[in-house]
């Protein structure tokens, strides 16, 4: 899964993937006419600087911008408008669907709750204020005449446009998706829709999503965002288990042995000495321990990543640290770090078979926090002392379920246990 977020100012593609950045995606942004970043991004906001630009130029600056996503790779597509509706937006949002195809529908929330824009019965509100009473009424390129947000988008675009009412987000993302799907069957390629809350918009993107359908997110920046989250999350219903274990104790290797006798599985081992500072063979190493275990979850129910060897020497950190000029929690942490980011990627390329995910010592754990953005764990129930299991909240990992234990808690079942009690959990999910 890969996001393009189109934007027509360089602030405002900042600013959503800022957004994007802090629930845990990688993204880079850029300015049209530039290669787009090389890396492993999982969104790339484009800054097409058509704002105030010619509408004919608007058009050719999205088309070639969503093309060039197109042949990237890019298969979620977004586009960021201005929080004042300012701009070539119904240019701009034709020129998109153009290149996406006759079954690709824009959903335009114009809803900002965070910086004090809603929108009630189609009426664009800012801090209260009716947005043709606002200073952008004084634009002197653009300014804006109306605050009814369909009126203003049908003067900007051929198409018709649809509208849902709040009452109908009020309802759900069931109500949501229905009446989406029957704008989208009466022909509509352009919706325009209430919200007032970020939950609201959450509900509207599970209702987008809930279609099944092509919808592209046309907003400020939080519908963009909720509706790359729910994608990702949709993505990973599956019933395997990714179990990553860090801690290098005596009981934390019996616990393994045992949860591989158990499942038949043969672990997938990271040398802890390449992880420790970064370099070509950190990278290395993290990029086949990911394919390695990508292998395996095509064939294993339970897929275990670790740093754990039965043959392995403890590393002699003090030593290792002061050859280098830093300190051993410095060294620590870069281990930690580097099999929080295998499992970051790991549960986002199995396509979906990966529903949930281990990890033994509080280290690890505290690490899966800063890769994906998550803001803590919803914990839900307790298996054994010191096991829980609970469910990621934000980040990239939203709504993932997971089971943390501590590295020397439980005997040497409690791995297997707490797998077995996982899976079970995501079996009955599904």
């Amino acid at each position: 899964m890969k996001a393009g977020i189109i934007a027509d100012d360089l602030t405002g593609a900042n600013a959503t993937g800022v957004r994007l950045s802090k629930q845990g995606f990688r993204t880079a942004s850029t300015v049209f006419g530039l290669d787009q970043p090389k890396g492993d991004f999982d969104a790339i906001c484009v800054d097409t600087d058509s704002r105030y630009a010619t509408v004919d130029e608007a058009r050719r600056r999205v088309r070639e911008t969503a093309e060039s996503m197109q042949k990237s790779g890019i298969n979620i597509f977004c586009k960021r408008i201005d929080s004042t509706f300012r701009g070539n937006i119904g240019a701009e949002i034709e020129a998109l669907l153009e290149v996406l195809g006759e079954e690709a529908t824009a959903v335009v929330v114009p809803s900002f709750p965070d910086s004090g824009r809603v929108t009630v019965g189609g009426y664009l509100m800012v801090h209260g204020v009716p947005l043709q009473r606002t200073d952008v009424a004084l634009d002197p390129i653009a300014p804006i005449r109306h605050s009814f947000i369909p009126r203003l988008l049908e003067q900007q675009t051929r198409y018709p446009i649809a509208f849902i009412e709040l009452e109908t987000v009020l309802n759900g993302e069931t109500a949501i998706s229905s009446a989406l799907s029957e704008a989208i069957e009466q022909g509509h390629r352009m919706v325009v829709v209430d919200a007032a809350t970020e939950e609201q918009i959450a509900q509207i993107a599970r209702g987008m999503v809930k279609t099944g359908k092509p919808v592209i997110p046309v907003d400020p920046g939080p519908l963009t965002v909720a509706c790359i989250q729910t994608r990702f999350r949709s993505q990973l219903s599956g019933s395997k288990v990714l179990v990553t274990v860090g801690s290098v104790t005596r009981t934390s290797g019996r616990q393994l042995e045992r949860l591989i006798r158990e499942w038949d599985c043969k672990p997938v081992y990271i040398p802890p000495e390449a992880l420790i500072l970064e370099s070509e063979r950190r990278e290395k190493a993290m990029e086949e321990a990911i394919a390695a275990a990508l292998k395996r979850s095509r064939r294993d129910s339970v897929v275990v990543v670790t740093t754990y060897h039965p043959d392995q020497r403890v590393l002699d950190l003090a030593t290792i640290a002061k050859e280098h000029g830093t300190s051993e929690s410095s060294l620590a942490k870069s281990i930690t770090d580097g099999l929080a980011g295998v499992t970051r990627r790991v549960m986002e390329k199995s396509q979906g078979e990966i529903g949930g995910c281990f990890s033994s010592g509080g280290d690890v754990t505290a690490s899966l926090f800063a890769v994906t953005g998550a803001k803590g764990i919803e914990l839900m129930d307790e298996i054994q002392p010191l096991v829980a299991y609970g469910r990621f909240v934000g980040g990239y990992l939203d709504g993932t379920p997971i089971v943390t234990k501590g590295g020397m808690a439980g005997g040497e079942d409690a791995i297997h246990i707490s797998v077995r009690f996982l899976r079970a959990q995501l079996l009955k999910n599904r």
